[in-house]
């Protein structure tokens, strides 16, 4: 009797050592990202171009991935799904990644914080379109409210940054990156449940190699790696080994063994902690404008991602 009392402690607490690591992860990525808006933001344009930062991100991710993938077991890949796989490449990879880097060279830290939140609500909106998910009244509300937030931080915009040329540009490119994500985020599903995502996002880096070929060949052919200091290379080293390798790891770890509602919450720690870095690394400044905004992006979000009590 006292061994089965011991083996079910035991078994307990696994399993809770494994929810407080995936915790960790999900929150670790979190951060990772949360810093990533004002990190890549100082590394354009005078160390790198967007689209030369943009290659180096693929190109390094698409390295870690196939290196890792030789200690993970190996899986043939349907020839029918490499179809998807290059359409998801297009829109996680290519559109995703080219809108969010040029909207940080032409906008503000604090403004890629708080308008790519707005995924959740796409991803919703697109779950709806494709997949006939229903949509409540309360996710009508918070579907406008989400958007009222980056109206107000657009038509209230009265910020002048030498280094944010074009805020408002800068802002839609913002915008169209959250909805690639989204479109990303539901293509991807089928995929995940077919196949393990070391198989899957080698795959989809391999495939963003060529897709954003035209746009950064040339510009990462231009770097002069001899030139660039060595603070400015950790940057480099940051954005492609954490903010685009790292990242998909902890969230996947993350994903393994908690909800993925659970993981999702964590999004609304990401505003937070890219507003407080940009601010503390001086690269932003917090208006009336960006509080009014978080605050409408995020009650949005949460009135969109809040599951349906069921009545009994």
């Amino acid at each position: 009797m006292q061994t089965n009392v011991w083996i079910i402690f035991r078994i307990q607490l696994i399993l809770m050592n494994k929810r407080i690591l995936s915790l960790i992860a999900a929150l670790l990525a979190t951060l990772i990202f949360g810093f990533n808006h004002t990190i890549a933001k100082e590394l354009m344009p005078d160390v790198l171009s967007p689209n030369a930062l943009l290659y180096c991100r693929v190109v390094g991710a698409a390295v870690c991935f196939w290196f890792i993938s030789l200690f993970v077991e190996r899986e043939k890949v349907e020839l029918k799904d490499f179809k998807l796989i290059f359409i998801c490449a297009i829109f996680g990879m290519g559109l995703n990644m080219i809108t969010s880097l040029n909207g940080l060279y032409n906008s503000t830290p604090i403004n890629s914080a708080i308008i790519t939140t707005l995924a959740p609500i796409f991803i919703f909106l697109i779950s709806v379109i494709i997949l006939n998910e229903k949509i409540t009244k309360r996710k009508y509300v918070g579907v406008f409210i989400g958007f009222c937030g980056t109206l107000t931080l657009i038509l209230l915009n009265e910020k002048s940054i030498s280094t944010a040329p074009n805020i408002n540009l800068g802002n839609f490119y913002f915008f169209i990156n959250s909805i690639s994500y989204a479109l990303y985020f539901v293509l991807i599903k089928p995929l995940t449940k077919k196949y393990n995502m070391i198989t899957i996002m080698k795959w989809l880096f391999f495939f963003s190699i060529f897709i954003n070929m035209p746009f950064g060949l040339v510009e990462f052919g231009k770097i002069n790696w001899v030139e660039i200091s060595g603070n400015s290379l950790l940057k480099v080293s940051y954005v492609v080994i954490c903010t685009t390798f790292l990242v998909y790891l902890l969230n996947l770890y993350a994903l393994k063994n908690l909800k993925a509602s659970t993981v999702g919450m964590f999004i609304y720690l990401q505003p937070v902690i890219g507003i407080l870095f940009a601010i503390y690394r001086g690269a932003d400044k917090l208006t009336l404008a960006d509080i009014i905004s978080v605050i409408l992006v995020f009650t949005g979000v949460y009135l969109v991602s809040k599951k349906t009590s069921k009545v009994t």
